[in-house]
Order: structure tokens, then sequence, then C-alpha cells
């Protein structure tokens, strides 16, 4: 079918059961396809140097007008004309744009970089969060175009907003890493990012650990919790039975109302991570050797370790294990799954033992402190705790004054042990 292309011919196009074309008959090769759905769009139409028969998209019916097809297949037809296959070209622009979307860093991270964390990384979800959140300006920037100058621009503007510089590390880390694995991997020549060098920062901090008055507060607070929820379910029950409901098990009867204290304690005995408690099974308990063991796979360096456990971890673990009774995790949630999270609970436990700045990682602090204020040396420390080399362990150092007070006690002054007329002889041969 022939007819001019223009407005009053797009509404006399009505669609049929089978696609349709409509040729132009002023501009060879200008055509307008009809579906049957009724979607109709230009092409144009043409020869290749070869002879062969090809065709173009221009656009679609709605997005363009007529008159505008029209001047785009004029442009095509000259480009034609002049020896250009215009269907190749536009492969090739759209393979080139292909190619510049696989550098934009958000495609890089969602359709390469994120899988290759959760292979390779424990915490591959927080790191790609991380990099989204932080990063967000660059998300859509080509990786190769980052610059060193505008990283430095944002993390003073963190610092300003009061951002510690250990957490800008962790930031800038991140980025660092993405881009070192794009690089690997040919996307981009070169870790544009890798000169920026991370701040300073003092690693020996303040460590946060329990004073024997506050270490009694969390004790008590865990069982005043307990009782709480055993009174509660008790007063439900009461409800339930005299309604003739079927009551609810009678927390009497159990060691712990819940998994909350056997985890505090147990993290208290062993200096474990929360991640190590949370993923801890039951065939990693050695009841007889009195040992608890930490599997490479669920450790931060993927090393396994050995715990030994003292006397009120393994009472804990034991009745624990006899009420509990699963088969796979120690502490699990209600489908047998591991917990994720217990913010809740322990945040309303500190209050109220009215401990302050305290978090959960803060156990473990108290776990190493303990031991090295009872004289444990360091190096037995860091094996407990599973850190990969001492400059880690060491921050717990300055809790041992014994050691440091022995050290500096050796520097006596010589007129207190030599004899008086020895050291008079040695100064008068000085001053000659």
């Amino acid at each position: 079918m022939k007819a001019k292309i223009t407005a009053s011919t797009l509404d006399r196009s009505n669609p049929q059961p089978k696609p349709y074309e409509v040729s132009d008959s002023e501009l060879p090769g200008f055509i307008l396809r009809i579906q049957p759905s009724g979607r109709k769009v230009y092409y144009f139409s043409y020869r290749d140097k070869g002879g062969s028969r090809k065709r173009i998209k221009i656009g679609r019916v709605g997005e363009l007008k007529p008159n505008e097809a029209r001047r785009k297949a004029k442009t095509l037809a000259g480009d034609v004309a002049s020896g250009t296959d215009v269907q190749l070209r536009k492969q090739i622009i759209k393979r080139e744009k292909q190619l510049q979307s696989r550098k934009l860093l958000s495609w890089f991270i969602d359709n390469e970089y994120a899988d290759w964390l959760d292979d390779h990384r424990k915490r591959g979800p927080e790191t790609i969060k991380r990099l989204k959140r932080q990063f967000q300006f660059l998300l859509n920037r080509a990786m190769d175009t980052i610059n060193p100058l505008e990283i430095e621009r944002w993390r003073r503007q963190r610092l300003s907003q009061g951002i510690s510089k250990t957490t800008i590390n962790r930031d800038i880390m991140a980025l660092r890493g993405c881009l070192s694995k794009a690089t690997e991997w040919n996307l981009i020549s070169y870790n544009s990012i890798a000169s920026v060098k991370s701040y300073s920062v003092d690693r020996l901090t303040r460590v946060r650990y329990l004073r024997d008055e506050e270490e009694i507060a969390l004790r008590q607070a865990l069982d005043a919790r307990e009782e709480d929820i055993r009174k509660g379910r008790e007063r439900h029950n009461e409800h339930l039975s005299q309604r003739g409901y079927v009551l609810f098990p009678d927390l009497r009867k159990d060691t712990y109302v819940d998994f909350l204290k056997p985890m505090v304690i147990l993290t208290l005995n062993t200096g474990m991570r929360k991640g190590e408690v949370f993923s801890l099974e039951w065939r990693d308990i050695n009841f007889t050797l009195k040992q608890l063991t930490v599997r490479a796979e669920k450790s931060k360096s993927n090393k396994t370790r050995y715990i030994p456990l003292n006397e009120e971890a393994l009472r804990v673990l034991s009745q624990w294990q006899d009420q509990e009774r699963r088969e796979q995790y120690v502490f699990s949630g209600r489908s047998g799954k591991p917990l994720r999270d217990i913010k809740r609970s322990w945040y309303n436990v500190l209050a109220r033992a009215q401990i302050k700045d305290f978090r959960w990682h803060d156990l473990r602090h108290h776990f190493a402190s303990r031991l090295v204020m009872l004289g444990e040396d360091l190096n037995t420390i860091r094996e407990l705790l599973g850190h990969a080399d001492l400059s880690v362990t060491i921050r717990y150092a300055h809790l041992s004054p014994d050691h440091k007070a022995q050290a500096v006690a050796k520097l006596t002054a010589p007129w207190l042990t030599a004899n008086v007329t020895e050291l008079r002889a040695v100064s008068y041969t000085h001053l000659r």
C-alpha cells in the first residue's frame, strides 16, 4: 500500500488481523508499519553496498510526528547515498553504549561486584550498602572518571559533619576495593583512587569494658527480665484459663525464658563476635573436651580457632541444650534459622542495668580486658579472640599496669646502687 505518510494517513490506518505496511509515495524507503495490536512504527528501508535489503527503526507513532519521522528518514537516505550502512552504524553505537554502561559504577556493583562479594566476603551485603549509601553521587559515573580530588573533597566534607576518620577510611577502602576489582577484570585501565591514602588514626582506641559493679548490674537485669517474662506468662495463662482456652507452656519449668541470657553469659566467657554466636552450631561444642570451635567459614579471619569453656559457659550451654533441643543452631529463631538481630532486647536490658555507652561488641572487649587484668599474656588473648596479628590485641596492653611498672622500676639511679667513691673517681676522670 502506497500513500503519503501524514497525520490523516495515520488516522486512516486501522489495525488488521495481520501486520501491514504503508510505503510513502514521495520518499522511497520511508515506511509506516501497523501491528494488529494497534502499534504503529516508522521505518526506513534501504539496500546496502552488497544489495541486501535492510531496514532501521526510526521511532513509534506518538513519540514522533509524521513530519519529524520524515526528516529523520531523509537524513538516513542521505547517509545511505554517501555509502554509509546506517543499520551497521546503529549497531556499533549501541555496542559502544553498552560498553560504556559497563563502566558505570552502579552497573558494575549490581552486575558483577555484588556476586563476587557474596562468594568471597562474609560482609558482602554490608559493603554493597555502604558503597551505594556513601557514594550515591558516583553511581552514574564511569569508574575511570572518578578522580582523587573529588574523593578528597568528599571526605573533608564528611569530617566537617563530625564523621570519624575510622568510618571515612572504611568507606574509601570499600570504594578502592571495588575499583581494584574493576581494574583486575579489565573493565577500566587503572584504579583512579589507588593513590588516596587513608587517614592516620590512633589504633589504641578506648576499650569499653564493664566495671565490677556494672557486670553485677547487667546480670541482675538479665535475671529481672526473665522474672518479668515469667510473671507475664503466668498472668496471660490465668486469663486464658478463666475463658477455657489452651494454656501456653509454663516458663517456670525452663532454666531460661529465651536465648538472651545464655547468649550474654556465653559471650562474657568466650569473647566471641556476635556473628560467631549467631551462627554457632551444636556440633561446634565438645562437652567432653570442654571446648568450643569457631569454624573458618564463620570467622572474620577465615581461620578456625578453639576456645576453652570454663565452668559457667559449660553450665549455661548444657542447660540451654537440655531446654532447647534443636538440631542445628545453638541460638535460633522460631523458624530454626540463625538469629539476625537482638537489639531491642539487648538495649532494654542495658537501660534496666543503667549501663551507658556499651555495645554488644563490648562484651568481647570485656572478655579480653579481664584476662589482661588477670595477668594473661597478649598472644594467648590474641589466639582466643582470633585476631590476625598482635597489633589489634595490643589495644588491651594498657590494662596491665604491673608489666609496665616492673619495666620502669628497672631504671634505678646509679648513685643509689653504686659505690660513691667509684662514682667520684669516674666524675674526676671525666672532668680532666
